[in-house]
């Protein structure tokens, strides 16, 4: 059996790259800013998917949508896919997830049975039964809304009730048919106490301490609900900063003229999106994203609370590690599904929109003794190759199914192991779907049967307002980025079977 470190993956989601106390005054992340000090943080990481089923299945897979079959939200990554947490518990590693694990859709059919569904979500006597194995992890315990969504259940709502909160279901919307009630805003009634986010870091600890106990290494991912919309969280956290020193992005006039068509039609009250909605399910970003100043602000204030909440609790994480005295055999990721828009390029939280704030991510390495402390690296990092850095660690073979690349290289400070980080996009079955490749320079994204694209230049233009695409000095690069990005995809083809013979 294998015997390599402990493995600790914190997520958030939907957190802006630069959401960390360490790159910015404006936000208090002590837990997150230690990390920073411990050891490397990787300034260029990348999301395979700016969504979150696409993304949160190539953490554990290693591989991208369009090879492990969850292509966007609303379409369920099969359970017969090999995961990171089979092998490593196949290896003898105690694995666990905890919080937020959103592998499968809000409906359930015949060949895409969900668990994380109406009415499975609140049948309690199900969930005070099952707690795995699922998608490779031996022990699971998760909970499927944000804020005050009716989607609360699952072992979240157990916990409130086992701690006392027996009226639970008064903090959060009412179920489809239920009398409606006025709609949360910034500030949630529900105590601290009772939050997913104290959930999320309580039973992390618990997990901790039943691997230490049976004295066996651990692959935990500790999974945050937060800060995804809505602007919800309790006080003092949601007051903990003012609306006024807020500064959200903007839009720069004119930067949508040389983009595709759905950029513009964003900056529209009521635009017409009908063309691109070809399975009559909602796309994320196809809307009106007009919204004033004020209101970015104080949703900022909210958001910049629910980071400050959560960072609390990942304090609280390693701390057990200090406590067990196992920081030092522990590797310690932290990192976000994808990132979000608060006002940049007039955009507000996500969609078809490529740019640094969306897929970027903020991405933390600690492993003492392995990963340098107090470094801050450029080498080129993507989701999708957690997995197989995670089994490289610990002494499991990489499956020749995976597609990333293992980043211990880069992660123990040596040279980079990527020239390019691949995100895919693939929300319609058609019409929007999209491929973006990034170098250390440049941003190339392609749309399917479409002759408009995106190239931007990140060194000359690193706010992505001017698209070159089809500026005539940008001729030369453009062809020399379309061919490294055909080389990518060739070279990202997975080889799950060896060949063994002549014929």
């Amino acid at each position: 059996m294998a015997r390599g470190p402990n493995v600790l993956l914190i997520t958030s989601d939907q957190q802006h790259w630069s959401t960390l106390g360490t790159i910015s005054p404006a936000i208090r992340t002590p837990a997150l800013d230690r990390l920073c000090r411990e050891g490397t943080r990787f300034a260029r990481a990348y999301c395979p998917n700016p969504v979150c089923s696409p993304s949160r299945s190539s953490v554990i897979t290693g591989m991208y949508p369009s090879r492990h079959g969850c292509w966007t939200i609303g379409v369920k990554l099969p359970e017969d896919v090999p995961t990171v947490g089979a092998m490593l518990g196949h290896a003898g590693y105690a694995t666990a997830l905890v919080g937020k694990a959103h592998f499968q859709p809000l409906a359930s059919a015949p060949g895409s049975e969900s668990l994380e569904c109406h009415p499975v979500l609140r049948d309690l006597p199900f969930w005070r039964r099952f707690h795995g194995p699922w998608y490779g992890f031996d022990h699971v315990e998760v909970a499927r809304n944000h804020g005050d969504e009716h989607l609360v259940g699952q072992h979240y709502a157990i916990w409130m009730e086992e701690h006392g909160l027996t009226d639970w279901p008064a903090y959060f919307a009412p179920l489809p048919g239920e009398p409606a009630r006025p709609p949360r805003r910034h500030r949630w009634d529900l105590p601290e106490r009772f939050h997913y986010t104290t959930w999320t870091g309580e039973r992390a600890v618990a997990a901790i301490d039943r691997a230490v106990a049976a004295e066996r290494p651990f692959f935990l991912w500790a999974s945050f609900h937060d800060p995804h919309p809505p602007y919800l969280v309790p006080d003092p956290w949601a007051s903990m900063y003012r609306p006024e020193d807020m500064e959200p992005g903007a839009l720069v006039p004119g930067e949508h003229e040389r983009n595709p068509p759905h950029f513009r039609l964003t900056q529209e009250e009521r635009p017409d999106f009908s063309a691109w909605n070809e399975s009559g399910f909602a796309s994320h970003g196809f809307q009106s994203h007009r919204q004033d100043r004020a209101r970015l602000q104080a949703d900022m204030a909210v958001y910049y609370g629910m980071i400050s909440f959560m960072d609390s609790q990942i304090g609280r994480i390693l701390g057990r590690l200090d406590h067990h005295g196992i920081a030092g055999d522990t590797l310690v990721v932290f990192t976000t599904d994808h990132g979000h828009f608060l006002g940049q390029h007039g955009l507000i939280a996500k969609g078809a929109f490529h740019y640094e704030d969306l897929i970027r991510l903020p991405f933390i390495v600690r492993y003492p003794g392995r990963v340098p402390a107090g470094a801050t690296s450029d080498a080129l990092q993507s989701l999708v190759d957690l997995a197989p850095t995670f089994l490289a660690y610990a002494g499991v073979p990489v499956p020749g199914a995976m597609q990333g690349l293992d980043q211990r290289a880069a992660w123990e400070g040596g040279g980079p192991v990527r020239h390019g980080a691949l995100v895919e996009n693939r929300h319609q079955p058609t019409r929007i779907h999209l491929r973006t490749y990034v170098t250390d320079r440049y941003k190339l994204t392609v749309y399917r049967d479409q002759p408009y694209g995106e190239l931007f230049d990140l060194a000359e233009d690193p706010a992505e307002v001017r698209n070159r695409w089809d500026h005539p000095g940008y001729a030369t690069v453009k062809a020399a980025l379309l061919l490294d990005a055909v080389q990518a995809e060739i070279q990202r083809e997975p080889t799950r079977m060896p060949r063994i013979a002549g014929a």
